[in-house]
């Protein structure tokens, strides 16, 4: 895996949790907006539009980069649409990216070795 790969898999990862926190918060705020006085869904949808959009960029770029089969690439897609899903993405990112690591460090010892 190159390190343009890995970036970009990086960034997926790291926006996918925040992600998936707002829109928890973004649906705590719905339900108090209707059941209390308190509206914060005006701030909680911008702050969950612009990390949604985010990782919908970064999504695309990782898909591009890693040549995901469709059908990877949407379960990553549905991640960001379901909640608590970001959270299953980004363990699923890391435990890829421990494997890229381990896979790497065995192609550098053999080659070494050689």
């Amino acid at each position: 895996m190159d390190i343009k790969t890995a970036s970009s898999l990086h960034r997926l990862r790291l926006v996918s949790a925040p992600e998936a926190v707002s829109f928890l918060l973004l649906l705590v705020c719905s339900v108090l907006k209707r059941t209390t006085e308190f509206n914060a869904v005006p701030v909680m949808g911008a702050i969950h539009g612009v990390l949604f959009i985010l990782y919908v960029l970064f999504w695309l770029d990782a898909w591009n980069r890693t040549r995901w089969s469709f059908g990877t690439a949407a379960v990553y897609f549905l991640c960001s649409v379901v909640p608590l899903g970001g959270f299953y993405a980004e363990r699923r990112l890391k435990r890829e990216a421990e494997d890229a690591v381990i896979a790497s460090r065995a192609r550098t010892e053999s080659a070494v070795e050689a």
